[in-house]
């Protein structure tokens, strides 16, 4: 289950298919004894939620639901031949299926949620955000998330806040300036 985790950490994937693959392997490793179908579902549901928060209320459970023999009979195909494709197929499908529904059921005067509307935010950002008070330092925060890579820091943290406008430099003419600090933007 590390190796796992470390790959959903570190891979540059589409969420979409990440989140497939993750849940694939899941079922393949099957940690538990009961609720791995539940679990690996759940946490696809996660990843797909972090990337974009609409798939929180995607009724994409219940396509499995009404298409469950399809479910294992992909889980199956998978495993035959040792490659996530048909899994991944489905659940694209299943996805696909309850976007429509949702958006054949959603009134058109709906407000509607767009990546402008709501920023994109990873794990790491949310971490940045929870421990950012004040203006800090680079070499402040790193040591509070208890980061030492600086490169990954900056391309994983800072560099994303900055970008979706949570949060800003004290010095923004002096991006590199070693007195340089960072704050939450205000709204």
């Amino acid at each position: 289950m590390s190796e796992l985790f470390h790959w959903l950490a570190n891979d540059n994937s589409h969420p979409l298919i990440r989140s497939c693959v993750f849940h694939y392997e899941f079922e393949f490793i099957h940690p538990f004894s009961d609720g791995n179908g539940r679990m690996g579902r759940l946490w696809q549901t996660l990843i797909l939620s972090e990337w974009n928060p609409l798939f929180a209320h995607l009724p994409v459970e219940s396509f499995i639901y009404d298409n469950q023999q399809a479910y294992y009979d992909a889980i199956n195909r998978s495993t035959l031949k040792a490659d996530s494709e048909p899994f991944i197929s489905f659940m694209l499908q299943m996805v696909l299926n309850a976007l429509q529904e949702t958006e054949a059921t959603t009134p058109q005067d709906a407000p509607q949620v767009t990546p402008q509307v709501t920023p994109q935010v990873t794990p790491q950002v949310k971490q940045l955000l929870e421990v950012l008070e004040g203006e800090m330092l680079r070499e402040e925060i790193q040591a509070i998330l208890g980061l030492k890579d600086r490169k990954s820091f900056r391309d994983r943290y800072l560099k994303p806040a900055l970008e979706a406008g949570l949060i800003e430099m004290t010095l923004p003419d002096k991006p590199t300036s070693k007195v340089q600090r960072y704050r939450k933007k205000k709204v």
